[in-house]
């Protein structure tokens, strides 16, 4: 993988003493109040829980993340969430699908820490069964803590440590645990010229922390659950050298109808059949395009297609060290 690179352009934008993260540009909106939303959630199917809802100025929030990771057993599942370029949800949820060990957790964190701090567009952090407790930095860089009973004290223990009290309302105006409801914008806060953009750190962040997106495979539904049928996807695909060079390899964009995430990875594999000096590695990026935002290549598509199937693909192949990842060509 590259560098990744933060923007040295950007003025942080700071609110009556309280700094925000670089991706966030505020409205109208007043200070937040410093400090900690205490709730308590008695458990049906699941255990009795405490959640705190933790609020800082940036400069405080490094050291308070990784304070509260220490709450965290020696096994954990990681958690990103991240704003989606998909037609059809807004937000694109990983959740780790095996067990992996906190250090190696930390490790990811603290390798990609500047841009989890300072980026409006995603959310991170990780979660244990036995005993269950999750750590997790939403979008507004709050801090949330969900721990059971028997921890209340010492999460507020290491909430006194950053002299941190409960107070009644953190934003204002704001339902408890929740971000202000005067929107903020968001802005990009990686350079990418000549360096990682977000999807290679979010490829990265899976690799790591073992993350799969957490939807149906075999399904193809919106956010509301309203069966969709058949849509079109563009997927970016990294190919290796079939010979085995690892100097070698390629980003193979594919655009296909499918009725599913399940059908269009069997498309994908059926594609590449016909580019033999070329093997299957990962897939870099997947999600459904609407109609409309078709590339120029594929104008003559009909609106609804009746059957799965490949429409285009496009192969750029890189000698090491590998190039960013292409946009698919136009025409």
């Amino acid at each position: 993988m590259r560098r990744f690179r933060m923007r040295n352009d950007l003025e942080r934008a700071v609110i009556d003493g309280f700094a925000l993260p670089l991706g966030l540009e505020p409205g109208r909106i007043g200070a937040p109040k410093q400090g900690y939303i205490l709730a308590y959630t008695p458990g049906e199917e699941e255990p009795d829980t405490y959640a705190f809802h933790v609020v800082v100025s940036h400069e405080r929030l490094a050291p308070l993340v990784r304070s509260a990771f220490g709450l965290l057993p020696a096994e954990i599942y990681a958690i990103v969430e991240i704003s989606s370029r998909d037609a059809y949800r807004t937000t694109d949820v990983f959740l780790g699908e095996e067990l992996i060990r906190l250090e190696d957790f930390r490790q990811g964190w603290e390798r990609f820490e500047p841009f989890l701090l300072e980026d409006g567009t995603v959310a991170a952090g990780a979660n244990s069964d036995d005993p269950f407790v999750e750590i997790f930095l939403d979008q507004w860089k709050g801090l949330s803590i969900h721990v059971p009973p028997s921890m209340r004290d010492e999460v507020e223990a290491v909430l006194a440590g950053f002299e941190l009290q409960e107070v009644a309302q953190t934003w204002d105006p704001s339902e408890p645990g929740e971000g202000p409801v005067e929107p903020m914008q968001t802005r990009p806060v990686l350079d990418v010229d000549d360096a990682s953009d977000v999807d290679e750190l979010l490829l990265e962040l899976r690799r790591a922390w073992r993350l799969e997106l957490n939807i149906d495979p075999e399904t193809n539904v919106d956010e509301s659950g309203r069966r969709l049928g058949l849509t079109l996807w563009h997927a970016v695909v990294v190919v290796a050298d079939a010979a085995g060079a690892a100097d070698r390899g390629g980003y193979a964009s594919i655009w296909a109808t499918a009725g599913s995430l399940q059908q269009m990875e069997g498309l994908i594999e059926g594609a590449l059949e016909d580019y033999p000096e070329w093997q299957f590695h990962e897939i870099y990026a997947i999600d459904r395009v609407a109609y409309d935002e078709r590339p120029e290549a594929l104008i003559e598509l009909p609106p609804r297609s009746t059957e799965a199937a490949v429409h285009q693909v496009y192969i750029d192949t890189w000698e090491s060290p590998p190039e960013p990842a292409p946009e698919p060509p136009d025409g």
